[in-house]
């Protein structure tokens, strides 16, 4: 999907069931005194058993979702993975204090 097509999915809300390859996460994250979230950097394990660290994290986009009625808050990037240049997602369920990545 095309990094300026996935603006149009921070439209709706209730997105019903989150889709895509998922990643459990280690995130740093950066607040501003008015409860805005960044994410700075993430670790998650590869495929290969492997730790990856990603930084230079470019957000495009950010806002609330309901993924089947669970509250989070999902973040469109971009940053090199693997030597490569990806568009994934970051989300952030508050009410568990998880990350993910979906690719």
């Amino acid at each position: 999907m095309a990094f300026q097509q996935m603006n149009t999915l921070m439209a709706d809300t209730d997105a019903g069931n989150l889709s895509g390859q998922t990643y459990p996460i280690a995130c740093k994250s950066w607040c501003t005194k008015d409860g805005v979230m960044m994410p700075l950097s993430f670790k998650f394990e590869g495929e290969d058993g492997s730790l990856h660290h990603v930084s230079d994290i470019s957000t495009c986009c950010a806002g609330e979702k309901n993924y089947s009625g669970i509250p989070s808050r999902e973040f469109l990037c971009r940053a090199v993975i693997g030597g490569l240049m990806q568009e994934f997602k970051l989300v952030f369920y508050p009410e568990e204090c998880k990350w993910i990545m979906v690719i």
